[in-house]
């Protein structure tokens, strides 16, 4: 069995200079960081905030919840 090496031959290798190097043209550009630094599209989905019935069950809850306990600290007190 043969082993083959994943790594190419410096030597073979198209676009290498000597030593090494790789000469202007070669190489692609480098990345832009420009493109994600933009205002952010909201419009496929924009905000809608709370929802009036949850918004009312979670203040009524909390309501009740406070309730009980002034209720209960009453009792304890008389």
């Amino acid at each position: 069995m043969t082993y083959i090496n994943p790594d190419p031959d410096p030597e073979n290798t198209t676009g290498l200079e000597p030593g090494g190097g790789v000469p202007p043209g070669e190489t692609p550009p480098g990345e832009s960081s420009m493109p994600g630094a933009g205002p952010q599209e909201t419009t496929h989905n924009p905000p809608k905030g709370w929802a009036k019935g949850p918004l009312i069950l979670i203040l009524g809850l909390t309501v009740l919840v406070a309730a009980f306990f002034l209720a209960y600290a009453l009792i304890l007190i008389f």
